[in-house]
């Protein structure tokens, strides 16, 4: 069985939007971006909610593109403070925002 393994890696750019670069196994490489107010939307879903979410829940009751959640999600589910159960998403962390908060201006300082 072939896996469908792909490189991906996060920064923030000059204007503080988390970007996720992805290079497939097949394919072009490709990257999204995620706004500050839309990871901070996400954690606070996952703070307030916690039951259990789909990238598709999470964009229809925050009214945000799913690219953007997706972005969101996996820099939570990469840096250990949501994890995937059955295809739904649940807070791995205590304080599923301040954890990405803390994570996402690491990321800002350390300049990558």
């Amino acid at each position: 069985m072939q896996t469908t393994k792909r490189d991906e890696t996060f920064r923030i750019d000059r204007t503080g939007i988390l970007v996720r670069s992805v290079v497939p196994r097949r394919g072009k490489p490709y990257e999204h971006r995620c706004p500050l107010d839309t990871l901070k939307a996400v954690s606070h879903r996952f703070d307030e909610h916690g039951e259990g979410d789909t990238v598709e829940t999470i964009a229809e009751a925050l009214d945000v593109p799913m690219t953007q959640v997706a972005t969101a999600l996996a820099f939570l589910l990469e840096r250990g403070i949501v994890t995937v159960e059955h295809r739904r998403n649940f807070p791995a962390t205590i304080d599923v925002h301040l954890d990405a908060m803390t994570e996402y201006h690491a990321l800002r300082e350390k300049g990558v």
